[in-house]
C-alpha cells in the first residue's frame, strides 16, 4: 500500500496542472494527485488538506498565490457555497476549451479503438451563457430562526441547503415564480419536509417554463398524498402568477436521491405546458424529460440531424425518447420513427405530440431501450439508423449488446457524461467507425456538456 503523502489539516503549496471531470483543479504532491475545487490550471495555490486516501488527496483552496489569466470574478453571490455551478470563476471561452479537453481525457482513459485519430470539434457555446435553464428544481427546508420556508440547492457533496432567491443560470420566470411559491408556503404554514426527522410534507418545488410560450408549470413534490391548504395555495398562485397554466403534485414517499416518485396528481389547469423548438411544437408533462437549455436544444437537434445525414427512406429508432422531441423533429426526413421511454407520461406526451403534428410515421412505446429494442430486432424490425440519448450512466449492457449484434448503418450517440461515453465507445468502436465528436455546451458555468457522436457501421 502506498504511503499517505500528507495529513488532514496540513497546508501545501500546489501547482495546478489541469481541471478534472467535476471542474476541480488537479495538482500533485509528492507524486500523489490532489483535487482542489476552485483552483485553475497554471495557478500556484495554497491548499489545506481535507481528505487523504492511499491514491489521492482532497484539499480546500486557502489562497491563490499566482492567478490564472483565465480566472474571472464569479457574479453569483451564492457561488462559493452552492454546488449547482462549478466554473463561474473560469472565463467562458476557456470553459469551452475545457469541455473539449475533458472529452479528450476520457478517451485517453478508456482508449476506444483508434481514439488518437478521432476528430474532436470545438465546443459550440452560447452568446449569452446565463439565464438559460428552463426548469428550477429546488429543495426546501424550514428555517426555524427566521420562521419561514426556504428553497435552494445543496452545497457541494452535502445535504446542507443554500437558500437561493436569484440563480443566475435559471430563466428569470422560474426564479420569480419560485420566490412567490416559497412565500406562500410560509404564509399558509405548509409543513416542510425534514429529511433528518423524516417528517413534514413538501420536499421540493419544481417550476418549468416553456421558453417559446411563457407558460409555467408548478409541481409540488410531497412525501404524502396530503397537501394542506391546497385550495388556498392554488387560488393565490393563479392570482399572483398569471403565467402558471398547470399545477401538479408528485408524491415521493421514499427517502431517496430521486426527486420524483411514480405518482403524479393533477391539481389545477392543464396537465402539460406547451413548448416549441425550431418548427417543432409539443407538450410537456411534469415528469417528462426535456433538455434544460432550450436555446442550445435547437443547436443540439441540428447537430444530431447533421450527424444522421438522413436521406428520406430510413427507419429510425429514437432510444430514450422522452416526449419524442428529437425523433419528431426528424420525422419528416424518414420513412418511420420508433421511440421508447420508461416514463408512461412521457410516452403519452410523445404520442399526443405526434398526433398534433399529424406524423403517422412516428410510433412510441413504454419500456426500457434495453428491453424494447432487442425485442423489435428479434421480431424482424431492422432500423437503418439509431439515435441514443441515454442518462448519465450511459448505455445499458443489453442495449449495447443489441447494437453490436444487429449493427445499423448509422448510429448517433448523444451523451451528457464524457466518462460513460468513452467507456461505451470502447465497446462500440469494434463494430462502428467513429467519424467525429461534437461538443455542445448545454450547461454553461458547470462542468457538464453534451456530445454528439457520429458513428457508422464498419465494412
Amino acid at each position: 500500500m502506498s504511503q499517505v503523502a500528507a495529513k488532514v489539516g496540513q497546508t501545501l503549496k500546489i501547482q495546478i496542472k489541469r481541471l478534472g471531470i467535476n471542474g476541480e483543479g488537479i495538482g500533485y504532491y509528492r507524486r500523489t494527485i490532489i483535487f482542489v475545487p476552485g483552483a485553475l490550471p497554471k495557478e500556484e495555490v495554497q491548499v489545506k488538506v481535507t481528505k487523504t486516501e492511499s491514491r489521492y488527496l482532497e484539499g480546500e483552496l486557502v489562497k491563490i498565490l499566482q492567478a490564472s489569466p483565465e480566472r474571472v470574478t464569479p457574479p453569483c453571490p451564492f457561488y462559493d457555497r452552492c454546488g449547482g455551478c462549478q466554473l463561474q470563476h473560469l472565463d467562458y471561452q476557456a470553459q469551452l476549451r475545457f469541455k473539449k479537453d475533458l472529452l479528450r481525457q476520457s478517451l485517453a482513459k478508456f482508449k476506444p479503438q483508434g481514439w488518437e485519430t478521432y476528430s474532436l470539434r470545438p465546443t459550440i457555446g452560447m452568446e449569452d451563457p446565463w439565464h438559460y435553464r428552463n426548469k428550477a428544481q429546488f429543495q426546501l427546508r424550514y428555517n426555524e430562526r427566521l420562521q419561514k420556508a426556504e428553497a435552494g440547492l445543496y452545497e457541494r457533496n452535502s445535504h446542507q441547503l443554500v437558500a437561493i432567491d436569484d440563480c443566475l443560470v435559471q430563466m428569470p420566470a422560474t426564479q420569480s415564480a419560485l420566490n412567490v411559491l416559497v412565500q406562500l408556503l410560509t404564509k399558509y404554514q405548509t409543513p416542510i419536509y425534514d429529511e433528518k426527522k423524516n417528517s413534514g410534507i413538501v420536499k421540493t418545488l419544481v417550476v418549468r417554463v416553456g421558453q417559446a410560450t411563457g407558460e409555467l408549470q408548478v409541481t409540488f413534490v410531497t412525501s404524502t398524498p396530503k397537501l394542506p391548504q391546497k385550495n388556498a395555495l392554488i387560488r393565490e398562485i393563479t392570482e399572483l402568477l398569471p403565467k402558471v397554466v398547470s399545477i401538479m403534485q408528485n408524491i415521493q414517499k421514499k427517502q431517496t436521491s430521486l426527486v420524483m416518485g411514480d405518482e403524479t396528481v393533477h391539481l389545477w389547469g392543464k396537465e402539460t405546458i406547451h413548448e416549441q423548438v425550431n418548427e417543432l411544437q409539443f407538450d410537456l408533462s411534469a415528469r417528462a424529460f426535456y433538455q434544460l437549455n432550450p436555446r442550445q436544444t435547437a443547436v443540439l437537434y441540428q447537430e444530431a440531424a447533421k450527424a444522421l445525414d438522413l436521406q428520406g427512406d430510413e427507419r429510425l429508432v429514437d432510444a430514450y425518447c422522452g416526449v419524442g422531441t428529437i425523433g419528431l423533429s426528424l420525422a419528416p426526413l424518414v420513412k418511420e420513427v420508433r421511440g421508447m421511454d420508461v416514463i408512461p407520461e412521457a410516452i403519452a406526451d410523445a404520442q399526443q405530440n405526434a398526433r398534433n403534428m399529424k406524423y403517422d410515421n412516428a410510433h412510441y412505446t413504454v419500456g426500457t431501450a434495453e428491453e424494447v429494442l432487442p425485442r423489435w430486432l428479434k421480431e424482424g424490425f431492422r432500423p437503418d439508423a439509431i439515435l441514443v440519448d441515454p442518462p448519465r450512466t450511459g448505455l445499458d449492457n443489453q442495449l449495447k449488446k443489441a447494437l453490436l449484434q444487429y449493427p445499423v448503418e448509422k448510429l448517433v450517440y448523444i451523451s451528457c457524461n464524457v466518462s460513460t461515453l468513452a467507456r461505451d465507445l470502447a465497446d462500440l468502436a469494434h463494430t462502428y467507425q467513429v467519424d467525429y465528436l461534437q461538443s455542445v455546451d448545454m450547461f454553461p458555468q458547470t462542468a457538464r456538456c453534451e456530445v454528439v457522436v457520429k458513428l457508422q457501421k464498419r465494412n
